[in-house]
């Protein structure tokens, strides 16, 4: 099944060239390091004699990095001596590892899960162990990791009801690359349970990473200046990592409710090759909008500020009074709530939450965060928030204590890691 699995990779070759090709016309950083995708990277090598042992992470996009803060400050404490190598998937995972450590970690891109290209980056930097986040099971990377004697450990694992079925339909080949895993620490049992059904063995449970999230207090000052620069007196709802299509629903539905006249809406889109797509949006339906990028207080006319800036998310948190969680309207699987709950805001989301299932089930339990089933519900439950100070006070307290209630799984993850490499 590998072998077909490989034989069809290598047919879709010319595709993954045009699918680079296509996002780069969005995204010009995809022509960036197309080197790495391939396994081939700089001479200088972090591994083997007179170099530190190599603790590598993979994490794909923004929030799978954001998700590794706690983690590789507690590695960084308890192996001083590793180099810690980080490897993304996208532009954005990449950029945020840049803003969130700087020169403290390596980074590349991983390769595609060619046999030739993940055997060139497992002899390029011989890691002690190799932790890949959440739902990244790649079928050629860990067989030439066992084949290669480096331990290899998924954690902060999780696998959607959707995505058990798809890698179903791959039993044989799922069941060997989740067997020749050294180690699986799941999010929740659930994900534990579903992951044993494909295979996996001795599948332990540890929590959410996300939950450790420790609100930057650079990003809580940046927040008080944002709210400042937006309107001090002014009722802010903000719409945090929109996906596609969502924009247009929530912007009818935002000109529809003349209760929202005072308000003012933020939209921070999920992808930032998306930003001026969304500004053309507004300047059709002829809203009065300004970028977060001209950094210039909000005029009292203005009826949307559309957050075009990377990395700031905590500090648009801090300066909302509520928060629509994106990719939840439409059936996407939705966006991780439990920053916003950390920062003391409550929170709304929509129907449509199978990628974070137990994480936003356990917010509205705890009464930190509410669903909506559309978006004229999301804008009728926030103006009846934003008109209860009371209300809003208290949703945001249960959020703090919501996030503090489950946090641990650092500990759990560093457990998992010193049975592998001492």
């Amino acid at each position: 099944m590998r072998f077909l699995y490989t034989f069809l990779l290598w047919l879709l070759l010319p595709f993954v060239f045009v699918r680079l090709a296509l996002r780069a016309r969005r995204q010009p950083e995809y022509r960036q390091h197309l080197r790495e995708r391939f396994g081939f990277y700089p001479s200088c090598r972090y591994s083997g004699e007179g170099r530190n042992p190599v603790i590598w992470l993979h994490a794909v996009s923004v929030g799978e990095t954001r998700a590794t803060v706690s983690l590789v400050a507690k590695l960084r404490a308890a192996y001083p001596e590793h180099q810690i190598l980080l490897t993304h998937t996208t532009p954005t995972g990449r950029a945020t590892s840049e803003q969130l450590y700087g020169d403290s970690v390596r980074r590349v891109y991983l390769p595609y899960d060619y046999p030739f290209a993940v055997r060139r980056f497992l002899r390029h930097f011989r890691p002690a162990v190799g932790i890949l986040m959440e739902t990244e099971i790649w079928f050629n990377l860990i067989h030439e990791g066992r084949a290669a004697d480096v331990p290899m450990l998924l954690l902060n694992a999780r696998l959607s009801e959707k995505s058990a079925k798809g890698y179903a339909r791959f039993a044989s080949l799922s069941r060997s690359a989740l067997q020749n895993l050294t180690a699986i620490a799941a999010q929740t049992r659930d994900d534990a349970a579903r992951l044993g059904q494909l295979g996996a063995e001795k599948v332990s449970v540890m929590g959410n990473l996300k939950f450790d999230i420790e609100p930057p207090p650079v990003m809580r000052e940046l927040g008080k200046a944002l709210r400042r620069q937006f309107g001090a007196d002014r009722k802010i709802l903000l719409a945090a990592s929109t996906r596609e299509g969502e924009e247009t629903i929530l912007l009818d539905a935002f000109m529809a409710q003349s209760v929202m006249k005072d308000v003012l809406l933020v939209i921070v889109p999920r992808h930032p090759q998306r930003f001026d797509e969304i500004a053309e949006l507004l300047a059709k339906r002829g809203l009065r909008y300004q970028r977060r990028s001209g950094n210039s207080e909000v005029g009292a006319d203005v009826q949307v500020v559309l957050g075009d800036s990377m990395g700031e998310m905590f500090a648009y948190y801090a300066a909302a009074d509520i928060a629509y969680i994106g990719g939840s309207l439409l059936p996407f699987g939705g966006q991780n709530l439990i920053e916003a709950c950390a920062v003391g805001i409550p929170v709304l989301i929509g129907p449509h939450t199978f990628n974070f299932t137990e994480a936003t089930q356990l917010a509205v339990e705890a009464g930190a965060a509410l669903r909506v089933g559309n978006a004229e519900e999301l804008f009728q439950t926030a103006q009846a928030l934003l008109n209860d100070d009371s209300a809003l006070d208290a949703m945001g307290k249960k959020g703090v204590q919501f996030v503090a209630s489950h946090q641990g799984a650092t500990d759990k993850a560093m457990s998992v890691i010193r049975a592998v490499i001492g």
